[in-house]
């Protein structure tokens, strides 16, 4: 075969385009996943569409394999005593379940030029937790599983989100504790 540099340089294209994307999927794509997460210091077992026996132990968050549409759960305690049995419709491509029906907080950070952060929160309603106003409007969450946030509770907001010509938000589900640490942490009032 002859040195063809048009043939030499499709191929180097196509080398650098697979590298590219084998890049992105490794390392820099957001995986969307569902989870069981136990904030409590109690150890549960639970069953899936009637799949096999899962354990979760306090503190823990378990990812599990859910399909769209309707989903069952079987919950017990650590003596395997039948708590309930329950059924949610899954929608989304990622999910909580919240075995224990322990309290959550769905955040929402703000990204963008010219951000003022304490003039946008101090804007946004409040919410009450322990009889303690917080700003920025934190949605309360405790039922068996939901869907609508960005971030998982076993992952963190991005540090800075490129290429944003506008404010945009990002949402994240927290434990309780999670929150009120965070809140702490990130908002200076």
């Amino acid at each position: 075969m002859k040195n063809n540099p048009s043939l030499k340089g499709l191929f180097i294209a196509v080398a650098a385009f697979s590298v590219a994307f084998a890049i992105y999927f490794l390392f820099l794509a957001k995986k969307n996943y569902y989870v069981v997460d136990n904030p409590t210091p109690n150890t549960y077992y639970y069953k899936i569409n009637n799949g096999s026996e899962g354990t979760i132990a306090a503190g823990q968050t378990v990812p599990v394999d859910l399909k769209m549409g309707e989903n069952s759960i079987k919950v017990f305690d650590q003596n395997k005593k039948m708590m309930y049995d329950s059924a949610f419709d899954v929608k989304k491509i990622r999910g909580l379940i919240n075995i224990a029906h322990q309290d959550y907080y769905v955040n929402d950070q703000y990204y963008g030029y010219n951000l003022k952060k304490d003039s946008l929160l101090l804007a946004l309603d409040k919410t009450t937790i322990d009889g303690k106003e917080y700003y920025g409007g934190a949605r309360h969450f405790n039922k068996l599983y939901t869907e609508d946030f960005y971030y998982n509770v076993d992952e963190d907001y991005d540090k800075m989100i490129k290429n944003i010509q506008k404010v945009e938000s990002r949402s994240k589900i927290f434990r309780k504790q999670d929150y009120l640490n965070y809140y702490k942490e990130y908002y200076k009032f």
